[in-house]
């Protein structure tokens, strides 16, 4: 991997689109899933001058909430 380009899961931030993960990475294109605007996709060479590094911890996945199933009354 080319040394412009950052790992998998590292946290970055963006002039515009503030703190976000990196999803995928390559030479050729980056996938960013920021926190307050869901997941963007960039040529790296590009976006390189808008992105440093975090410190930050990965914020936590929320998990969806699940519905209980309705079991509907037997009838005789």
């Amino acid at each position: 991997m080319a040394s412009n380009t950052f790992s998998q899961g590292a946290q970055v931030e963006h002039l515009k689109f503030g703190l976000g993960t990196v999803m995928s990475s390559s030479e050729e294109r980056i996938v960013i899933k920021f926190d307050d605007h869901g997941e963007k996709k960039f040529v790296t060479t590009m976006v390189m001058g808008s992105l440093k590094k975090s410190d930050r911890q990965p914020p936590a996945e929320k998990k969806g909430a699940r519905k209980k199933k309705v079991v509907a009354p037997a009838t005789a």
